[in-house]
């Protein structure tokens, strides 16, 4: 294997087409694409300060280093690449890329990062931008702290445990995605999807968990949320309360209170749910702004 060491590397294209190389404590200055196209690459102690670093690579691991700001649109249509002990501070950074591990990484700026990828495992990940993992299959994510909305839009197969996710409209669009033991904090909660379950989580939303068919809570529990479960099919196992539940489509709802209980008979069939509540402090036909 070629070795590539302590170098300062300028100018577009720099190591186009390298293959078959361990880079160590090298600087890629200005220069869009500096490893397009390359291959077989062991990279550490580096530093990545322009665009485009990573296109149409394979076969790729990556520890210690640093992808700056500049370094946005970093790894598109790569295939995989392994990446540890790392800060990527640039946007945009994955598109189109199979085949992805991360492992203790920090992406402080990830609006719009992990676009229609897949398989993808990570691990003590912590992400901050919006629009995180749109469109992208095959999921699997432990310790994954993520602030940013919109995120997981049009996922399937997603699976998440002992993570911290604050993000407004989370999971829409999305197939087949199971959160294990995680916190969840966001309005509007897995609209349009289907195959949601939850199991141990507590979570926080205005209007959540709505129009899922086939939604599926197991031992969770949830904070000031109210609107819950309009139009969805639902198997909900609720410790605690919930502040109000509107028009579930069907299936049994259980909590040990519910602040109010609204079910519209116009909107929905009211004998397709069961509601299984040890109190219930308000029961109505309308929502409030139809009185």
């Amino acid at each position: 294997m070629r070795e590539v060491n302590q170098q300062f590397l300028t100018g577009e294209r720099a190591m186009f087409q390298a293959s078959d190389c361990h880079i160590s404590y090298c600087t890629f200055a200005d220069g869009e694409s500096p490893l397009k196209e390359s291959g077989n690459l062991e990279i550490d102690n580096t530093l990545f300060k322009w665009k485009y670093p990573l296109w149409y690579c394979k076969n790729v691991t990556m520890k210690d280093s640093t992808l700056f700001d500049m370094a946005r649109a970093g790894i598109w249509y790569t295939e995989n690449i392994s990446i540890a002990d790392t800060i990527i501070e640039a946007p945009k950074t994955f598109r189109r890329t199979k085949g992805i591990r991360l492992r203790n990484v920090d992406m402080p700026n990830a609006a719009e990062t992990l676009w229609n990828c897949r398989d993808i495992e990570m691990e003590r990940v912590m992400a901050k931008g919006d629009y995180f993992a749109m469109n992208s299959s095959n999921i699997v994510a432990e310790n994954f702290d993520l602030v940013g909305n919109y995120s997981f839009d049009g996922c399937s197969n997603v699976e998440i445990h002992n993570s911290r996710l604050l993000s407004k409209d989370a999971f829409w669009n999305a197939e087949n995605v199971t959160v294990y033991d995680s916190f969840i904090s966001g309005e509007y909660l897995g609209w349009n999807s289907r195959n949601i379950t939850l199991i141990n989580c507590t979570i926080e939303s205005l209007q959540g968990m709505c129009y899922i068919d086939n939604l599926v809570m197991k031992n969770c529990r949830l904070m000031n949320t109210n609107l819950a479960f309009e139009y969805s099919q639902a198997d909900v196992e609720i410790i605690g309360s919930v502040d109000s539940v509107f028009n579930p489509k069907g299936g049994i709802i259980r909590a040990d209170r519910i602040g109010e209980l609204i079910l519209d008979g116009r909107k929905v069939k009211i004998d397709q749910t069961q509601i299984v509540a040890g109190e219930i402090l308000k029961k109505s036909d309308r929502a409030s702004w139809e009185d």
